[in-house]
């Protein structure tokens, strides 16, 4: 069984970044896709950003695009989501997800970490 564990919640202004990890235990973390999704107050999850098993492939959603990078550390199990430019929209809750098989369908969730853009 899989485990991901997210590190703390964050208060940040406006245009300030930060830095959300995520850490697998059990499976073979090298070979997932993994992904960063939110969840802001009152509306539907969301996909926010992905990357391959290597690392060689990312891919974002245009709302975070050139502003939030995806990484990952397979020695460490741990998945990265470094957060620039940060605006009061990007408030919500993150969530990260392990794919064993394929990049469409998330297997494995964190528990979900809050951050919160002032403005």
């Amino acid at each position: 069984q899989v485990q991901l564990g997210q590190s703390g919640g964050g208060l940040v202004q406006a245009g300030g970044s930060l830095r959300r990890s995520c850490a697998a235990s059990g499976g073979t973390f090298s070979s997932y896709t993994m992904g960063w999704f939110r969840q802001a107050p009152g509306k539907e999850r969301e996909f926010g950003a992905t990357i391959s098993w290597s690392g060689s492939s990312t891919y974002y959603a245009d709302s975070v695009k050139g502003r939030f990078t995806i990484s990952r550390d397979n020695g460490k199990s741990t998945v990265y989501l470094q957060m620039n430019s940060l605006k009061p929209e990007d408030t919500a809750v993150y969530y990260c997800a392990a794919a064993v098989i394929g990049v469409h369908k998330y297997d494995y969730w964190g528990q979900g970490t809050p951050v919160t853009v002032s403005s």
